[in-house]
């Protein structure tokens, strides 16, 4: 008998985990690339986008992607070659997929920038029958800059879309308390592999400028409740928050994890831990960013022992945390 109907698959459900973004290698050409996509956005850099694509192409897109191919470079994963963002992001699904996967749940991963794309992989769980997707952003604190844009690229995604699947986006979690005790948990196996007795531990997050915390952006609200929370947990060592990773001349969240670094030592802290609990996984901010640039200055500054509390990546605690959050909407 003649179809008069194109086959649809029906009846499953996507989980799709979504990250920052990496560039495909580190050539030249791949960091460009990535960088021009991440910082087009409009969620990210709030200014005039005609003068800001003029000084994007103009003059960062010509000087920046060598520096930040020399940073990659430095924490590339060799024997996979790949970022080390891509390869726990992608083994975060698939740990996830074995806990809760089956063949009426389909767990994978996307980027927000660069690839895999999130427009790929919507319409790959809808080409298999997902006609329920929930999206679980890989930022505990929300900010507009993160959490939203994901969003704007998930709607802008659906917008395409003859046939559109349900739709759950996973909100922040950065006071959840199976979150909060794999942090204090990570913390504690750190302190407990280590021969020296830490003076203090610093909490650093990505900053934004402060101008978005002005207009209502509640990232850095999230961000010290965190730390309060960790801090209510964990008490043996005094905690502290600082922010990384600004970009450009104007004013950000402070204080800034750089310039604490390089006083704390002539303030008396000469061994220090640093934790990010705003990283899902380990990338270029804090195995470059932190653990190479800020252990060098902290040391060069007179601090004698310094280390990086690693992201909580692919370990158990994070993936029964993911596994709790998937589970109240599937």
């Amino acid at each position: 008998m003649k179809k008069d109907h194109p086959e649809v698959k029906f009846g499953k459900t996507g989980v799709l985990l979504i990250n920052l973004g990496t560039p495909d290698s580190t050539s030249w050409w791949d960091i460009r690339r990535y960088l021009k996509e991440f910082l087009s956005d409009r969620r990210v850099i709030e200014v005039n986008p005609i003068i800001w694509q003029i000084i994007l192409n103009l003059f960062i897109l010509t000087l920046r992607p060598s520096k930040t191919a020399h940073a990659y470079k430095k924490i590339w994963r060799k024997e996979s070659n790949e970022s080390p963002l891509l390869y726990f992001t992608r083994n975060q699904a698939l740990k996830l997929k074995e806990k809760i996967g089956n063949e009426k749940i389909i767990v994978d991963f996307a980027m927000r920038y660069g690839n895999p794309s999130i427009r790929l992989k919507l319409n790959l769980l809808k080409d298999e029958g997902c006609e329920k997707i929930i999206i679980l952003p890989l930022y505990p604190q929300y900010a507009a800059a993160t959490t939203a844009t994901v969003c704007d690229e998930v709607y802008r995604s659906l917008m395409k879309m003859r046939w559109q699947p349900s739709l759950q986006i996973i909100p922040h979690y950065e006071s959840n308390p199976e979150y909060i005790n794999a942090l204090v948990n990570s913390i504690e196996n750190k302190v407990q592999s280590i021969n020296w007795k830490p003076d203090l531990i610093i909490s650093s997050y990505h900053g934004i400028p402060k101008k978005y915390f002005d207009k209502g952006d509640p990232y850095h609200c999230y961000c010290h409740k965190t730390t309060r929370l960790m801090k209510e947990k964990y008490s043996s060592i005094d905690i502290q928050t600082t922010f990384q990773s600004r970009f450009g001349p104007q004013e950000w969240l402070t204080p800034y994890t750089d310039k604490t670094l390089e006083t704390l030592p002539e303030k008396g802290v000469r061994n220090l831990l640093v934790i990010c609990p705003g990283f899902a996984s380990d990338c270029v901010e804090t195995l470059e960013e932190i653990n190479i640039q800020g252990r060098e200055s902290f040391l060069k500054n007179g601090g004698e022992n310094f280390d990086l509390i690693s992201c909580l990546n692919d370990n158990s605690d994070h993936i029964n945390l993911f596994e709790n959050l998937v589970k109240k909407f599937v």
